[in-house]
């Protein structure tokens, strides 16, 4: 540097190393966004899992395999043991059901303990599985519970 200013050489190469840092910069960012957005979709599965656990929870044991989603007081979903839609074989004890939300699948089941009629069994266990497409392939986030037949008499 002389006491004239900058030369033409030193503005271009700082021009060239500050271009380097702000694609850099950009980058980042954009990557920082994917992970954000990646993390809203897994903590909105979590909470369609959990919550759909916690309703099967509270509702009335002969109500169990009905699904009321919109909540107007008319089930719109009745959970199958059929060997369709997420149900991997027919008159094996697990009821199923889905439902699509947005970019997140829900199966969850209903599964008798011991294997049988929902009114003989003595409890059930509840799961939820909401899957949906990650960075890395489809991602899955499992919730279950269990839940006692209040009129079980025992065997």
């Amino acid at each position: 540097m002389n006491n004239r200013g900058f030369s033409f050489v030193e503005v271009m190469a700082a021009s060239m190393i500050s271009g380097v840092a702000l694609m850099a910069m950009v980058s980042m960012m954009q990557m920082a966004s994917r992970q954000v957005q990646q993390g809203g979709v897994s903590t909105r599965a979590l909470a369609l899992a959990q919550a759909r656990v916690e309703a099967k929870r509270s509702v009335r044991w002969q109500a169990l395999l009905e699904d009321d989603l919109d909540h107007d007081g008319i089930p719109e979903t009745f959970m199958n043991d059929d060997g369709v839609n997420g149900d991997q074989a027919a008159g094996d004890g697990i009821y199923t059901a889905t439902q699509q939300n947005g970019d997140v699948t829900l199966l969850w089941t209903v599964k008798a303990d011991p294997r049988g009629l929902l009114k003989t069994a003595g409890r059930i266990v509840i799961s939820a599985t909401a899957s949906y497409q990650g960075s890395s392939g489809v991602q899955e986030v499992k919730v279950e519970t269990i839940r006692a037949n209040p009129m079980f008499v025992g065997q």
